[in-house]
């Protein structure tokens, strides 16, 4: 059962033992929330993806260490992702800034060697075409879909969080999307 307090800590203990499966049980009921909130702090899929896959990491190798006389597990997994993703936050502000910062031209020191000048310029379009699209959104619908798409939320936690019946949410999210698909479904994506 997701999010049983009992039922987390029984999954910790086993983790102690060395249990895989309840990892994997442990990861199937928390791997989405720990990807929103990864997200939502570095705001970068692929770093965010990384740091779930650590803290899951550091649960595996620190859960002996969980006390569970201090409440249930959800929010220690949670606090280790938010730790990773605040670190890498640091890390990021630790390093040598680019010369400009403008994200329709991305540095050639940020291209790989091997990469393809095209290809790179079309992905560059592509998201400029997107960003506009999802401006051209009621600002309800850009809110639901982006809560929904880039941090990860299932439309009854975007429902909760925003105070709105799922009903609402729903519809915000069906009718953002088929707007979305109206406006880009005119662009030539495969040229």
């Amino acid at each position: 059962m997701p999010g049983d307090p009992l039922g987390d800590n029984v999954l910790i203990r086993r983790i102690a033992q060395g249990d895989e499966q309840a990892l994997s049980q442990l990861y199937d009921r928390y791997a989405a929330t720990v990807m929103g909130i990864a997200l939502k702090i570095v705001r970068q899929r692929e770093i965010a993806e990384e740091i779930t896959q650590e803290a899951f990491w550091r649960v595996w190798q620190r859960a002996s260490t969980f006390d569970n006389s201090r409440g249930n597990c959800a929010p220690w997994l949670f606090g280790i992702a938010r730790n990773l993703s605040i670190d890498e936050l640091r890390r990021r502000a630790a390093r040598p800034q680019a010369a400009y910062d403008d994200p329709e031209r991305p540095l050639l020191e940020s291209i790989a060697d091997d990469a393809d000048i095209e290809e790179v310029v079309w992905l560059g379009e592509q998201r400029s075409v997107v960003r506009s699209a999802m401006q051209a959104l009621s600002a309800e619908q850009r809110e639901a879909l982006e809560l929904a798409y880039f941090s990860g939320l299932t439309q009854r936690e975007i429902a909760d969080k925003l105070g709105n019946p799922l009903g609402t949410i729903k519809t915000r999210v069906r009718l953002g999307l088929l707007k979305l698909r109206d406006l880009l479904g005119t662009h030539q994506w495969n040229e």
